[in-house]
């Protein structure tokens, strides 16, 4: 299940668009997902046993787009040795890094010499989405816009970039988390540009494009086109949207090229171990190498490579780190457990509780009821 769809990665597809470049800005530090982000960033952090970023690969692949270039920074060298040069994909992967924290903006402005093509398709490294790639670089090609904007319609917008559009799809208006939206229509983090507007983008400071570069095209009357579709989309930047993104690909409601055979209620990799009477359920995966106990429940968990979840243990809708234990009988409820951490037997951890790496609580060390 874990293996890339060759069928849709091959060098002979002939669909491949000669004239896109892709840039994936994957330079975040992730603050949201700690303690899981002090020893990985964001992108490569296990996501249906894969790397997270090894999905947006996939799909950029599958549209025909080989050429991709990785906007660095957070503990850059982890993505090289990873992925390489991208031949293992089907793909040609370079990679430059951004010594001082730039923006969304500055970040694609600093990737420009490494840019080649005339429309550039640029994603921002933490959205897992299920839009046709092609369709968005069909709306840009066909309305002749300078930017392409992918937009989704969500039920509560506030939090969001806000996007109104026009009768002919042309954007109106970009509003950064404003309380009052006038749509439901946010953007997604998706974009192509003209490599014109790119090198119109300052180069000697911070720049967002949510704030200043779309505001400013629109302001001086450039074309920037919308595209809506109601494709799958979630930011995975918290804890709770990363649970439920991991959920949503093992159980097949969110696509990914990444991905083949069969979806279900539970991934279990190679090398891990399931106990008699343990339930796997809500899109539950278990890392290579984990150990899940006799008659422990996990529902919509995601366990880390080499986790240890013992007898009777209870997890929901919680990440655990590589390498750590849970303790027999233990409850982790939306919670997130760092790497090689140590939670004692019956202890509870309810609502958002984080353990940093390396920390031991003792047996009934934490608990939220009075019974023991």
């Amino acid at each position: 299940m874990t293996t890339i769809d060759t069928a849709q990665t091959t060098n002979d597809d002939p669909a491949r668009h000669s004239d896109v470049q892709a840039v994936i800005l994957v330079g975040g530090k992730g603050t949201r997902l700690r303690p899981l982000t002090l020893s990985a960033p964001k992108p490569m952090l296990p996501t249906a046993g894969l790397p997270f970023l090894t999905h947006l690969l996939a799909r950029i692949s599958a549209a025909g787009i080989t050429k991709i270039v990785l906007g660095t920074s957070f503990k850059s060298q982890v993505f090289e040795q990873y992925f390489g040069d991208g031949s293992k994909m089907g793909l040609s992967i370079t990679y430059v890094h951004e010594s001082e924290p730039l923006g969304t903006g500055g970040g694609i402005r600093n990737v420009l010499s490494e840019l080649t093509a005339e429309n550039i398709l640029v994603f921002n490294g933490d959205v897992l989405c299920g839009t046709d790639v092609r369709a968005v670089l069909d709306t840009h090609q066909t309305s002749g816009a300078e930017v392409t904007l992918h937009l989704v319609r969500v039920g509560d917008p506030r939090a969001f970039g806000c996007v109104p559009t026009d009768d002919t799809g042309r954007v109106t208006a970009f509003l950064e988390k404003t309380q009052d939206p006038p749509t439901d229509q946010i953007n997604a983090g998706c974009y192509v540009f003209k490599r014109s507007v790119i090198e119109s983008i300052p180069d000697d400071r911070p720049v967002s494009v949510e704030r200043e570069v779309f505001p400013q095209l629109l302001a001086d009357d450039h074309h920037v086109q919308g595209h809506v579709d109601s494709g799958y989309w979630r930011d995975m930047g918290t804890p709770e949207d990363f649970v439920r993104g991991s959920a949503d690909l093992v159980r097949g409601i969110a696509p990914s090229p990444a991905l083949t055979g069969p979806r279900g209620e539970s991934l279990v990799h190679e090398g891990a171990g399931v106990g008699p009477g343990a339930l796997l359920i809500g899109g539950t995966v278990v890392g290579r190498g984990a150990e899940i106990g006799a008659g422990a429940r996990l529902d919509g968990a995601v366990i880390f490579d080499g986790a240890v979840v013992e007898a009777g243990a209870v997890i929901e809708r919680s990440i655990i780190g590589f390498g750590a234990r849970i303790g027999p009988r233990a409850l982790v409820r939306d919670g997130v457990i760092g790497d090689g951490a140590d939670i004692g037997a019956r202890c509870e951890l309810l609502r958002g509780a984080r353990v940093w790496p390396g920390v031991t609580i003792p047996d009934g060390g934490l608990r939220f009821s009075t019974d023991v």
